[in-house]
């Protein structure tokens, strides 16, 4: 049986009853190297992302944009 999932304001985000069932069965850590693994991911996109339009930045400058746009609203 299916169900109406509503997607508004009043809810950000949906998940699948299967995915809630097969992350239930994953211990701490499984999860904790899934948040991981999501992060250096993340990074690494912004990296590449970064260094694609911006080939004359150096290293430093590059990380400072990470930085930047990772902690962006954070204050």
């Amino acid at each position: 049986m299916e169900k109406n999932l509503r997607l508004d304001r009043g809810q950000i985000e949906v998940v699948d009853d299967r995915v809630a069932e097969i992350l239930s069965k994953k211990t701490g850590q499984e999860r904790l190297e899934m948040v991981w693994d999501s992060w250096n991911f993340f990074c690494q996109w912004i990296e590449a992302y970064v260094k694609n339009i911006h080939p004359e930045w150096t290293q430093e400058q590059i990380q400072k944009e990470i930085a930047r746009r990772v902690m962006y609203g954070t204050k």
